[in-house]
């Protein structure tokens, strides 16, 4: 019994230095110091955590505190979405709509787009909504299109409310 509770003090403690590393580097990004976030991120996101392979990911997307790396952006942020993390999948979905790093692939787009969209991000929602209205990666289908659109503006999502409004009219 006591070695079952000191394996889950020192779990719980190992948890909490992960999480206090990762928010000292997320105030570091925050205050415009990335060399630091992207030293208190690197053993974490190498470790799995998928809030820090994110992080390091937009690091590297951005160039700040590291040299711009498209190759390194994709690494790290699909090492994140593949975690189900809604905000990497979201911008996963965006690289592949621009070709940044990897060729353009509206169907892998599409893919990550709605993981995300499936866990409630307004983003990922708006941009599903309008590539199911253009028809890129998928079959043009303005009943998708609406639903995601809808799904996004209830969440408070400007464009979304707008092209929602637009869509709405020219079905009147």
């Amino acid at each position: 019994m006591k070695k079952l509770l000191l394996l889950l003090l020192l779990s719980i403690s190992l948890t909490s230095s992960v999480y206090a590393d990762f928010d000292d580097g997320l105030r570091a990004a925050q205050n415009g110091d990335f060399e630091t976030a992207y030293k208190e991120w690197q053993p974490l996101a190498e470790q799995g955590h998928a809030n820090a392979q994110y992080g390091l990911g937009r690091v590297y997307d951005e160039g700040r505190g590291v040299p711009q790396d498209d190759e390194q952006t994709v690494f790290w942020v699909a090492k994140s979405a593949e975690q189900g993390y809604a905000d990497a999948e979201f911008f996963l979905g965006n690289i592949y709509v621009n070709g940044d790093g990897v060729p353009q692939d509206f169907e892998q787009a599409i893919y990550w787009y709605k993981k995300a969209a499936e866990q409630e991000h307004a983003k990922a929602q708006f941009a599903l909504g309008y590539m199911y209205f253009i028809g890129d990666g998928v079959p043009q289908d303005d009943e998708q299109a609406i639903y995601w659109h809808k799904k996004a503006a209830e969440q408070g999502h400007i464009g979304a409310q707008q092209a929602l409004d637009e869509m709405l009219k020219t079905q009147q």
